[in-house]
């Protein structure tokens, strides 16, 4: 037998709902609509629900019973079962069904208007910046007691760190230094050749690697390596309660975490970046030799000739100041990880999104500057 029901309305404005046979799945969706259509339209004073006559009844049959107890409830209709049996009694019990807390309806989501959530914005974006100053701040404090006290810096930690941000980093950079090398001086010969110019070939690729790209390359490298695990590690040690620990005992969680990643970067990205624009010009090199039949001794003269200590000094001081940039980020977004496991992935990406984004700012900020030096 399917599902199906008997429904009597007394005299007293009492309506009687008896439920027949299987009270399952197959009918449940139906059987709550046509119910709810019913009382809807009787507009009774107390609903009474008949299990008596029930067969089976399952998880979809409970369902059908909360949802519309809930719906008289809306309309402060007084609702009670009568004669269940006792399979459909015990599972009435083990859910708990007269308390009427249990499985009641999670209320819509209030949305807000603009106005608040434009408020909220301002608000977070004021902690954040809040939050931003205070760690510039302490990373600023924690630089100038290293220089007055040299042995507080954890030297061992350094150089590990100086090891994982440099030694780890070089083939990565290397391998995407020489074909960018390889690819401008290709890309550029195409172009000379048809002036007779291929010679300055050289002096373009070295040009360009030793003030611009060599720097932000390496610098976008060690932004995607280095930059986001310094926000897990810190991230990790957030949501354990280990910086926490720290401060109980005494030590500076800046002090202790942040200034040993920062002085690695400042110290290894601008080796990097030498090594980058090695390996940009080797590949300039191989496509000039075997393209456009220059010698090894020209292509060395030419760029010797077109490179100056200013030129170089101006690329590594910029590596430094993204050096700067990138680990200061990274010890940021981990130091501001609140939450689970999840809020560590999203600060390692966030560590890389806005590394990169401060390297590019900042470079367009020292173009200017060279513009008008």
């Amino acid at each position: 037998m399917s599902e199906s029901y008997a429904l009597k309305t007394g005299d007293n404005g009492t309506v009687a709902i008896q439920l027949i046979g299987r009270i399952d799945h197959h009918g449940a969706a139906r059987l709550l609509k046509q119910l709810q259509g019913e009382v809807k339209q009787r507009e009774p004073k107390q609903v009474t629900v008949d299990l008596n006559r029930v067969t089976f009844f399952d998880d979809f049959g409970l369902l059908v019973l909360f949802q519309l107890r809930d719906h008289l409830n809306k309309q402060e209709v007084p609702f009670r079962l009568v004669q269940p049996p006792p399979k459909v009694a015990e599972i009435l019990a083990r859910t708990s069904f007269d308390d009427p807390d249990m499985c009641s309806p999670l209320p819509h989501a209030h949305r807000d208007n603009t106005v608040v959530r434009l408020g909220a914005a301002t608000i977070q974006f004021y902690n954040s910046l809040n939050f931003v100053i205070s760690f510039l701040g302490s990373v600023i404090l924690a630089m100038l007691h290293v220089i007055r006290h040299p042995r507080d810096l954890r030297v061992g930690d350094t150089i590990v760190l100086m090891q994982k941000v440099g030694v780890d980093a070089l083939p990565i950079v290397a391998m995407i230094s020489f074909l960018l090398g390889l690819i401008m001086a290709f890309v550029s010969s195409m172009q000379l050749e048809q002036f007779g110019a291929s010679i300055f070939v050289a002096r373009l690729v070295a040009l360009a690697m030793v003030s611009e790209l060599g720097p932000i390359m390496t610098a976008i490298v060690v932004a995607g390596r280095s930059g986001s695990a310094f926000a897990a590690e810190i991230g990790t040690m957030r949501i354990s309660d280990e910086i926490d620990a720290l401060f109980t005992m005494g030590f500076s969680p800046t002090l202790f975490l942040a200034v040993p990643r920062i002085l690695a970067a400042m110290i290894m990205v601008p080796l990097l970046t030498l090594f980058s624009d090695i390996f940009a010009i080797a590949g300039g090199m191989v496509i000039s030799v075997s393209m456009m039949n220059l010698t090894v001794a020209t292509y060395i003269d030419q760029t010797l000739k077109a490179l100056t200590l200013f030129e170089l000094m101006w690329g590594l001081m910029k590596s430094v100041v993204f050096a700067a940039l990138i680990a200061w980020v990274g010890c940021l977004r981990g130091f501001q990880v609140r939450g689970g496991s999840s809020e560590v992935g999203n600060a390692a990406t966030s560590a890389v999104v806005s590394g990169i984004f401060l390297i590019i700012l900042f470079d367009s900020i020292f173009a200017v500057i060279r513009s008008y030096w």
